[in-house]
């Protein structure tokens, strides 16, 4: 396991650094890394990190819902108002649509599970555009519209409406049927998620104000309840549906809100633990990938996303449609919500793990939708905000 670790740390770093150099995001290295070092090709991954694999990432996945928990300012988005909301999940939306149409068509499985490959598909990739809309902010660069802080708080909201999508049809996916209720329930299951993430954000910002705890030992007590909220998730299935992601990032919003110098200090700890999650989650996607099947579906896929990003571009149209912003303006929002990579690399082995159909298929298309669109969204975003967007006077 040691060499493993060792092997998956010090190739993802290196191979990071050159793609940073030549401008591409370094997450397509930790990717490439996991493919390489996987079973299908070099067989460099010890057996008993493959088996964690998925624990592993949903690890890696509480840490993402924290950091947006944590930055999430209620107020950011109200400020910018009914654009940011529209973003949140009218793009998401209209992709999902699209798989639902489209990938039965071209690779024969079943509405369900199309949708399914749909709400893999739909996220914003925070890792991406996340890091450059704050250097957008720093530089004064589209703040007079507020169009850095538009695109963080619709991206962040998109994250979440799209993991509860997936729960929700993971569930349905696995019973191998659509339940009308089930998805009616929705609501109720988010509610509920949002009072317990409540709750324990009220009780542990007490706790923190009361009783003097190191910043590292907090981060651990928010983990601990964290895990808690997942695990009670499964627990109450029986008899009460509650989304442990949403309870997740819940109470990251309201530690914010309620102890900002604390979350402010917070985000910095989770940052750095990010730094090793973020290599074992896409490492372990990677490994995941079997690329015997990418020929057989490489071509499909490729459609299959160009199709579904041009439909989502419309989506992000319409939601800034009747807005100040200027038509280039409006073509860099639509660039900025094309990168995918952290949510897909979150959640898109996760059919795989649980033994459900086209389980590899929608892996392959979600680690190809991440090679194709982190670079491509990466590139566009930088080049055209240089030029596009104006730096402010204020």
């Amino acid at each position: 396991m040691l060499l493993s670790l060792a092997l998956i740390v010090l190739l993802s770093l290196i191979l990071s650094q050159i793609f940073i150099k030549i401008k591409l995001p370094g997450l397509i290295a930790m990717l490439l890394t996991g493919i390489i070092l996987g079973p299908y090709v070099l067989n460099l991954i010890d057996s008993s990190i493959l088996n964690l694999s998925l624990d592993l990432r949903q690890i890696a996945l509480i840490v993402i819902l924290l950091r947006v928990g944590l930055t999430l300012d209620l107020k950011d988005l109200k400020r910018v108002g009914r654009p940011a909301l529209l973003l949140s999940f009218i793009p998401a939306t209209f992709e999902i649509i699209a798989v639902i149409i489209f990938a039965p068509l071209l690779f024969g499985i079943t509405y369900l599970e199309a949708a399914l490959m749909g709400s893999v598909l739909a996220a914003v990739s925070p890792a991406v555009v996340v890091p450059r809309m704050i250097k957008l902010i720093e530089s004064n660069r589209g703040t007079d519209k507020s169009i850095p802080q538009m695109l963080m708080a619709g991206a962040s909201v998109d994250d979440i409406y799209v993991i509860v999508l997936f729960t929700s049809l993971i569930e349905m996916t696995q019973n191998n049927s659509f339940s009308f209720i089930s998805f009616m329930a929705l609501p109720f299951t988010i509610l509920a998620g949002i009072l317990l993430g409540a709750g324990i954000g009220v009780f542990l910002v007490w706790l923190f104000k009361k009783i003097h705890i190191r910043d590292t030992i907090k981060v651990l007590i928010i983990f601990s309840f964290a895990f808690l909220m997942i695990a009670l998730q499964e627990w109450l299935k029986p008899i009460l549906s509650i989304s442990g992601l949403i309870g997740v990032i819940t109470m990251g919003i309201v530690i914010l809100k309620k102890y900002v110098v604390l979350a402010k200090r917070l985000v910095g700890k989770f940052e750095k633990i990010w730094v090793f999650a973020e290599i074992i989650l896409f490492v372990l996607v990677g490994a995941a990938v079997d690329i015997r099947v990418i020929p057989t579906v490489g071509l499909q896929v490729i459609l299959l996303i160009i199709i579904a990003l041009i439909i989502r571009s419309v989506g992000v149209f319409l939601s800034v449609l009747k807005t100040d912003l200027s038509k280039r303006e409006k073509l860099f929002v639509i660039f900025a919500y094309l990168p995918k990579a952290t949510v897909q690399a979150a959640i898109g082995s996760i059919p795989l793990g649980l033994g459900l159909p086209n389980g590899q298929l929608i892996l392959a298309v979600a680690v190809i939708s991440i090679l194709i669109t982190a670079p491509l969204g990466a590139i566009l975003i930088d080049s055209t905000s240089k030029k596009w967007l104006k730096v402010s006077s204020i």
